[in-house]
């Protein structure tokens, strides 16, 4: 039993602790590939930098998911542009930091080409 703690701690001592806790993830819902996304505290009209940016090919198909990075928890304006070539704008949308939130297709009452 002692050997099985002594390998457990090993192991554990060359993980890096952020691979320990979970990442805020966005998972695409809607009907299009999203190209650029970016998020602004709910109605600053504040947006950050593109977190499309995050992914390996810079874009988040259709039921993929997103690293998000420095986003505290709370409630945010989202802004994506997808390759259909429409920018969309969802209000108010929950943020938990280590937790994940999506956007469906009926969420979309705000695009324009």
């Amino acid at each position: 039993m002692a050997k099985t703690t002594a390998r457990i701690a090993l192991i554990l001592a060359f993980v890096p602790t952020g691979a320990l806790a979970k990442d805020t993830q966005f998972w695409n819902l809607t009907a299009n590939t999203i190209t650029a996304l970016q998020l602004s505290p709910a109605g600053k009209n504040e947006w950050g930098s593109n977190q499309a940016d995050n992914d390996r090919d810079h874009t988040v198909d259709h039921d993929e998911r997103l690293k998000i990075t420095d986003t505290a928890t709370g409630t945010y304006d989202v802004k994506f542009v997808d390759k259909s070539g429409r920018t969309c704008i969802v209000a108010n949308v929950q943020v938990k930091a280590g937790s994940i939130f999506t956007i469906e297709e009926k969420n979309l009452t705000s695009c324009s080409r």
